[in-house]
């Protein structure tokens, strides 16, 4: 069992700390060395959480963080130890094919959102999200970036339908299972995080890789999932997405639209916790805006977590260089200090639920 340190107080928190509980950052590395970049993340910028991967993208291997249950009990031990406050350590283990913790290495097998919709029995469905959370809670895992809620509108769409990740293409059914499937992670006590809003599943291209534009295939019910689950009080946290829908938003994708996140998403449906964006280095983002415009247009969406998987791309001081562009942005009074105030105030919140 893994215990986190004690939460801090905004009050206590200088405007660099407070920036740094903004980034959720990954990293490489089997076992954490002094020299590893993420030791001076942890340590010395405090940033407010982690995320695990066993593939790297970059070097085109099975060599980032996960290689069997014995390796990775030492490498959370390791992270455990050097984090100053509670942190979120997070992981996309929605069971089936996007499944860090696979069988291959060791762990337990998972069903995917697909097979759990077609059995379409939310007790089984509760059950097995809950066998999920075990594991994770066993190795210090504290948020797991599942469910998707996406609809299986469009049957060739690469990045949702054809990888077996969402529950159905009803949209109440996929609330039901969603649903079911946060209860089995709380009664385990981790964290969920649904996604990807507003909709991920009318597209066909998959925003890793380049923008997605759904201006004449997605609908308003795609947001329903989110409408009941927020309703319910299941919320944890929420994921944007990259995609681009002209009739909401003209200028910007979704993670970077003030007209979705807070008209949509806060205002519309009444959402008042944390909302983490999908990583910023997909090239959905890259290929239109640099680093500095990306975090600054975010934050000014409402998004509250800079989520930077350093794995599509590796920065190893990526965390520096988005306190340095938040800073700037502050100095030159674009934001203010009581927008930051707002995003750390939410997630501090939700960090007394780990």
């Amino acid at each position: 069992m893994y215990k986190q340190p004690a939460l801090p107080k905004i009050s206590d928190l200088s405007i660099d700390q407070k920036i740094a509980q903004m980034l959720l950052i990954g990293f490489r590395g089997f076992e954490i060395t002094p020299d590893n970049p993420i030791v001076h993340d942890i340590q010395k910028l405090e940033i407010g959480g982690i995320i695990l991967f066993d593939y790297d993208v970059v070097l085109k291997s099975y060599d980032r963080n996960i290689r069997s249950p014995e390796q990775l009990s030492r490498l959370m031990g390791q992270l455990h130890a050097l984090f100053p406050a509670a942190t979120f350590v997070s992981i996309d283990q929605e069971g089936g094919t996007v499944n860090r913790l696979k069988p291959e290495y060791g762990f337990e097998p998972t069903v995917s959102h697909k097979e759990l919709g077609e059995n379409d029995d939310v007790d089984f469905t509760r059950k097995h999200s809950r066998e999920i959370a075990k594991m994770l809670k066993k190795y210090g895992i504290n948020l797991n970036f599942a469910p998707c809620l996406d609809l299986g509108i469009n049957k060739e769409n690469k990045a949702i339908y054809l990888r077996n990740r969402t529950f159905s293409d009803v949209p109440e059914k996929v609330a039901m299972h969603g649903a079911a499937y946060i209860q089995g992670h709380r009664e385990e006590g981790v964290l969920t995080c649904v996604k990807h809003f507003p909709g991920h599943g009318s597209s066909l291209a998959d925003t890793h890789l380049g923008m997605a534009d759904v201006t004449d295939t997605w609908q308003p019910f795609e947001t329903y999932p989110y409408e009941h689950i927020i309703a319910e009080g299941l919320c944890d946290m929420v994921m944007t997405t990259h995609i681009f829908n002209r009739t909401l938003d003209d200028v910007y994708p979704a993670t970077m639209s003030a007209r979705i996140m807070q008209g949509i998403l806060r205002d519309k449906l009444g959402y008042k916790d944390v909302i983490i964006s999908d990583d910023l280095q997909m090239q959905a983002i890259t290929n239109h805006f640099g680093l500095e415009q990306a975090v600054e247009q975010t934050i000014l969406a409402g998004v509250d977590v800079l989520a930077i998987g350093n794995n599509l791309v590796y920065e190893p001081d990526v965390a520096s260089r988005c306190i340095v562009i938040v800073k700037d942005l502050l100095d030159r009074g674009i934001l203010d200090e009581a927008r930051i105030d707002q995003s750390v105030e939410r997630i501090l919140r939700m960090k007394q639920k780990i």
